[in-house]
């Protein structure tokens, strides 16, 4: 705790320690109106001291000057006089003189903000974000809403017509994805971010990584393509933690901790969750499919949204039609067969804080 202190900082070349001088002798003059004799002795006190340490300066270093002077309270409860003076570890480019009870360190906390910046397009086929982060600061640039048609059931001609319309308005969707992706993350004709992560719960993302309408310069800082539950700001969310392990000097949690469906399956079946926990009202259901031409099986776990997308039911490399075998919301699953990977289950509910912000953020699904 400071009893009294000033602090002033400078940046630039001789002149500035010039104008610092010229400051605190000007200071000199208004403390001496100081009506309490306790106040007006430490202000002053710590003004002379500056001033001593300002002539060790013959120029201002290169990222600035700092300097705090004041009385501080020991452990022991003792008033003890201290001058602290630094060269900051970037630039600081403001000129400052304050004279309070405390030490102000809020210029200085920007200087350690990781100033990485990352850039994250969500993209689902029904809404499109783009956003940022640097260090923990998540920013949503633009977002837009889109209604693609499903596709048609009926046999003929009608069939063939919708299915050609479909295409037609899906290409449409992923050029404007393209050109939003250019205006966010493209300044003055040089991507402004470290790099890009598409994330997205269709199969949209891989198709704009993929895309001759996607910018190269954007299409060569892909850092990780994920899939995520959600779209939107959840979305945005559950991308953020997916591709942490991607993204260097990004604040983490050190605890061992995963979120969201696809992260908590993989965990969950290497064993390496012991706490399972799940929202109450989890609107996801686990569907077991089967592949007649390859023989083979897959599992997909689908929001009631997502299971409306009939692309999902189809082989991706083929387009064959995966015949349903088994379905059952995965809340259900969870409990029949959670103790079969060694964990415990906790059903959380979302009238608090706490679980609205898991549900919301993290889609109401993660393990420890």
């Amino acid at each position: 705790m400071a009893t009294s202190g000033m602090h002033g900082t400078a940046n630039g070349a001789d002149q500035n320690v010039v104008r610092a001088t010229r400051l605190l002798e000007e200071e000199v003059g208004t403390a001496a109106c100081i009506k309490s004799q306790v106040n007006r002795l430490s202000v002053e006190a710590a003004i002379a001291s500056v001033r001593q340490r300002l002539k060790l300066y013959s120029k201002v270093p290169a990222n600035g000057l700092v300097i705090y002077c004041g009385s501080v309270l020991t452990d022991g409860r003792k008033s003890k006089k201290v001058t602290i003076d630094f060269e900051p570890c970037r630039p600081l480019n403001k000129f400052m003189y304050l004279c309070d009870s405390k030490f102000h360190t809020e210029p200085l906390k920007s200087l350690l903000e990781d100033d990485v910046t990352y850039g994250f397009i969500v993209v689902d086929g029904k809404e499109t974000l783009y956003g940022t982060l640097s260090g923990s600061n998540k920013t949503v640039l633009h977002s837009f809403k889109e209604n693609l048609p499903k596709k048609h059931g009926r046999g003929g001609q009608s069939a063939m017509r919708f299915a050609r319309i479909r295409m037609e308005k899906r290409h449409h969707y992923l050029r404007k994805v393209a050109e939003g992706a250019t205006a966010a993350f493209l300044a003055d004709g040089q991507v402004n971010v470290h790099g890009l992560v598409l994330a997205g719960l269709a199969h949209f993302k891989t198709e704009l990584s993929r895309s001759d309408m996607f910018d190269p310069r954007l299409q060569e800082r892909v850092l990780k393509v994920v899939d995520v539950g959600y779209g939107g700001e959840s979305g945005f969310n559950q991308a953020i933690e997916l591709a942490a392990p991607v993204l260097s000097n990004i604040s983490q949690d050190t605890g061992r901790f995963c979120f969201g469906v696809d992260d908590t399956l993989r965990a969950l079946e290497m064993g390496a969750v012991s706490i399972l926990i799940v929202w109450e009202n989890l609107d996801i259901t686990r569907y077991l499919l089967k592949n007649h031409q390859t023989d083979g099986t897959e599992i997909l776990c689908l929001s009631d949204d997502q299971m409306k997308d009939r692309d999902l039911f189809q082989d991706q490399e083929t387009g064959v039609e995966l015949e349903l075998q088994e379905s059952m919301p995965l809340l259900e699953w969870f409990a029949n067969n959670y103790k079969n990977f060694g964990s415990t289950l906790e059903i959380v509910t979302d009238k608090s804080q706490e679980g609205a912000q898991f549900v919301k953020g993290f889609g109401g699904i993660g393990g420890e």
